[in-house]
């Protein structure tokens, strides 16, 4: 049995924090807050109509952006609640409920690559660390030959940067470009934040 992710032991010993989650970012919304910088990044990685998988989407306000932006978007958590707010509040996207460490949209109907893999909001950081190397793996498997994956988290979560580069070139990812921010900084050896575009090897 694959090792639970964090998430899914926070869930389980509090059933309200889903809910306080998709209130929380509901609420910073409406108040205009800007927060699809990541989807934004991704959106200008790739023509118009490509096929993005947002992994480890929560309650889908990245997938929901470039869906809107004219992507074809699957979005994919372990948790139905977050999915379930996803699929009320953006409609125009396919909102799966998955484990990323067993990830196989094929044996569910979803068989093309994706041009795009979008993995933001410190999903790496949540996830079992017996799982990493296989969620990176599997990532790889579902990007199309020319695809690319852009993958964001911050320093100080238990997964050192270079590990996790380590991590992806086993699950056949290497990085095309490293940077310290969603917004185009420099990618130093003192940054607090990684985003890593990932191709397959």
């Amino acid at each position: 049995m694959t090792e639970p992710s964090t998430w899914v032991q926070i869930t389980q010993s509090n059933p309200d924090h889903s809910r306080w989650y998709i209130e929380r970012f509901r609420q910073m919304a409406a108040a205009g807050a800007d927060l699809v910088g990541e989807a934004r990044f991704v959106d200008a990685m790739v023509p118009r109509g490509a096929r993005v998988l947002d992994a480890g989407c929560g309650p889908g306000r990245h997938g929901g952006y470039l869906a809107s932006r004219g992507h074809t978007v699957v979005g994919v958590d372990v948790d139905p609640v977050l999915i379930d707010a996803a699929r009320e509040d953006h409609p125009d996207a396919t909102w799966v409920v998955g484990d990323l460490a067993e990830l196989d949209l094929p044996a569910r109907g979803i068989a093309d690559p994706f041009d795009a893999i979008l993995c933001a909001g410190n999903v790496m950081t949540f996830l079992a660390a017996s799982t990493r190397r296989e969620v990176l793996r599997r990532m790889a498997r579902h990007l199309h030959p020319e695809g690319r994956a852009a993958i964001g988290f911050g320093a100080g979560r238990g997964y050192d940067f270079a590990e996790f580069l380590d991590d992806a070139r086993a699950g056949g990812l290497e990085p095309d470009l490293l940077l310290s921010t969603w917004d185009l900084r420099p990618y130093t050896e003192d940054s607090g934040f990684l985003v890593a575009v990932l191709r397959r090897a």
